[in-house]
């Protein structure tokens, strides 16, 4: 089994020298890597180029910088593999850890994506990430941020896979649509994962595949306008596309309280005018996003999401 490593990459030339030695360490389990460069100013594409590997390097190339999510999806497009390795490129993989992944995603046939434990490049002794979750106020967490590594030692089930170091199935990838290239950046991976729960799949942590992770490398810092909005209007798509109407009205009070929380959070943070944008910006365009068509088939898998939400809405409040 082989994977199609497929990663975005926006002026990001000083990342790639460790990104692709760390690839090189796990060679034989890649057919390929996909670079979708989106417009970069840098010498990236002159890098890739002038460098050999032991792999084939495609490089795709767009004159403007088209966004996480598009980019992506012109990878998957393009890819040749079942399975898809989306990694950001300000990261290093560690030996062995793409073989683990592989074992992991085809033990059974209803496992949709697996997440690599990603761990603070800085501090390689602190997670990054370990899994996303998503609870009824419409937030958006990662497990075991700031946690020692070995807090997280064994497979779990997680609500979302990291899009920055997670093996997807391809051909599931197709059945659910891949990402929306509507959301640009920032939520993407968590809208998938909302579609791929609603049919019936799970998503897994492999903690004995670690990838390392700078972060922020193209939004330049942890919370921006640029983010900010970006996020904010993701997320009313979120909960537009995918929560049918009852339990919209079910959750309202949470979904309500969640994002007014948020607001107060980022004006004391000098951006609650900038938040407020992104909100409005995902209400007043919401209808060009395709919602995710009710089918009585998975009327056990919204009751089972809704159980898993609560259920992270519990943990988070006895925090």
């Amino acid at each position: 089994m082989k994977v199609s490593v497929v990663t975005p990459n926006f002026n990001g030339e000083k990342f790639l020298k460790t990104f692709f030695e760390s690839l090189d360490n796990d060679s034989e389990c890649i057919g390929e890597v996909i670079i979708v460069d989106n417009g970069s100013e840098d010498n990236s594409r002159q890098f890739i180029k002038g460098s050999s590997f032991d792999f084939p390097v495609v490089i795709i190339e767009n004159s403007e910088n088209l966004g996480f999510a598009p980019a992506v999806n012109q990878g998957i497009r393009s890819a040749k593999y079942e399975y898809i390795f989306s990694l950001n490129n300000d990261t290093e993989v560690e030996k062995g850890s793409i073989k683990q992944m592989l074992d992991l995603i085809s033990s059974q046939e209803d496992i949709f994506s697996v997440q690599a434990k990603m761990l603070q490049y800085d501090n390689k002794d602190l997670i990054d990430d370990a899994g996303d979750e998503y609870n009824l106020l419409a937030w958006t967490k990662k497990t075991g941020e700031n946690h020692q590594s070995g807090e997280y030692s064994k497979v779990k089930e997680i609500f979302s896979s990291c899009a920055g170091a997670a093996l997807y199935k391809k051909s599931v990838l197709e059945e659910l649509g891949m990402f929306d290239d509507n959301f640009f950046a920032y939520m993407e991976d968590v809208d998938l994962a909302l579609r791929s729960k609603i049919s019936g799949y799970r998503n897994l942590l492999c903690p004995q595949a670690i990838v390392y992770h700078i972060g922020s490398a193209t939004s330049g810092s942890r919370y921006n306008e640029f983010k900010v909005r970006l996020a904010a209007r993701n997320n009313v798509w979120v909960v537009y596309k995918n929560i049918p109407v009852p339990l919209k009205i079910l959750n309202f009070i949470f979904l309500f309280l969640g994002f007014f929380i948020k607001y107060v959070f980022f004006l004391r943070k000098g951006f609650g005018p900038v938040y407020i944008s992104g909100i409005r910006e995902g209400l007043s365009t919401r209808d060009r996003i395709a919602k995710t068509k009710f089918k009585s088939q998975n009327s056990i898998n919204y009751l089972k999401l809704e159980y898993r939400l609560i259920i992270n809405t519990i943990k988070f409040l006895k925090r």
